[in-house]
């Protein structure tokens, strides 16, 4: 099984059974010594007995009173929670630490979140911040069936991982997938998941905003993602957001919240950013975004010279860059700073930091063809510039 040699968030809270809060309630009560098999109320000589709280003989019990059909609303989200819970997984991870006396290793709980499963060979899709850090994952299906994962690919900058199970085919149902770019504001949606440890627990929303932007644990922006009020907490994470045919669109993956609980707002990452990111990791691990074969200059150094795009700081030898002109900054032989290009755009799209520069070339593969609009001493001139492999 593969490592998850990854960094950062505390661990979620721990895994509870729906039922286990209700019980451990009653173990308290029933252990405060008042000789009460449920519950104790402290009611005074006035209050009635247990036997005036029975119907006396001549009493009838109260009959149920029969309910109308559930309404239409009802019945769709109760049948979509039906067709899409067996997608959705629960996620523990846990970390192997040396005893510093004993120098003896010891495996301990690190967090939990949730996931969904991606096809039948046993993929899984979950945040990367879920299994960030842990030594070791295990995911737990619908079915109660409990399996050993690995590690298949990470992108941090997008907030994804893939993990692996060796269940059998009829255990995996694969989510269905839907699409972001057509969605709406007001539009319903669902999120199934496990907040707080309660498994399989599902909450109702509506989109509240879209081309939201948050940032990754790599320091990178994700772009054009999702805001609901539907209630993601904490153990939500990577669990699916759904619209109301029951296919995915967003992957839950944040909270805007001064508590660290639910506030209303929270956050999804668009399923069409998803569904190009999760066959690259397949097939590499990881991203691989074509290079220009630049190094850029921290965003803030160039806001404080108080221009705007990527400042170049490095070109690369037998680069794209350098083949096709651009220049990088360097000191002339008086030891003075001499700005190189300024990227302001590639393909006529803005480009006003490293950042974007980053995002922008995600649109492309190594060997194409992109056209680089630079500010080169107070006028912009566009360089055509072919793109390598990652570096």
């Amino acid at each position: 099984m593969n490592r998850f040699n990854l960094r950062l968030r505390p661990p979620s809270l721990p895994r509870f059974r729906s039922h286990r809060p209700l019980l451990l309630a009653l173990a308290l009560v029933a252990g405060t010594g008042l000789g009460c098999q449920v519950a104790c109320f402290d009611i005074g000589t006035n209050g009635p007995s247990a036997a005036q709280t029975q119907p006396s003989s001549g009493e009838e019990l109260r009959a149920v009173a029969p309910r109308a059909d559930l309404l239409p609303d009802e019945r769709t989200t109760i049948e979509l929670f039906r067709r899409a819970s067996p997608s959705v997984v629960y996620i523990t991870t846990s970390q192997v630490r040396r005893d510093f006396f004993s120098m003896n290793l010891h495996e301990i709980p690190r967090g939990s979140g949730s996931g969904f499963i991606w096809d039948r060979q046993g993929h899984v899709i979950t945040n990367f911040h879920v299994i960030n850090g842990a030594s070791r994952a295990r995911i737990t299906l619908a079915d109660r069936s409990s399996w050993d994962a690995s590690l298949v690919g990470a992108a941090p900058e997008k907030d994804l991982a893939v993990l692996h199970i060796d269940a059998p085919a009829e255990q995996l149902p694969p989510i269905p997938v839907g699409s972001s770019y057509d969605l709406a504001v007001g539009q319903k949606v669902l999120a199934i998941g496990n907040p707080f440890g309660f498994d399989q627990t599902l909450t109702t929303g509506i989109i509240s905003a879209l081309g939201r932007e948050i940032e990754s644990l790599a320091r990178i922006p994700i772009r054009d993602v999702i805001q609901t009020d539907a209630a993601i907490n904490p153990g939500n994470s990577g669990g699916p957001l759904l619209d109301s045919s029951g296919r995915l669109i967003g992957v839950n993956t944040a909270i805007y919240s001064p508590s660290g609980s639910y506030a209303g707002i929270g956050f999804a990452i668009p399923v069409d950013t998803v569904s190009w990111v999760v066959p690259e990791l397949i097939t590499n691990g990881h991203l691989e975004r074509p290079s220009l074969g630049i190094d850029t200059a921290n965003d803030q150094i160039v806001r404080n010279l108080g221009l705007e795009g990527a400042l170049v700081t490095e070109v690369a030898r037998g680069s794209g860059a350098e083949q096709a002109g651009i220049r990088p900054t360097r000191r002339d032989r008086f030891g003075r700073v001499e700005l190189g290009d300024l990227i302001v755009a590639i393909d006529g799209e803005p480009v006003t930091s490293s950042n974007d520069l980053v995002l922008q070339l995600e649109r492309y593969k190594p060997g194409q063809r992109v056209q680089v609009t630079v500010e080169r001493d107070g006028d912009q001139e566009t360089l055509p510039v072919t793109l390598g492999e990652p570096r």
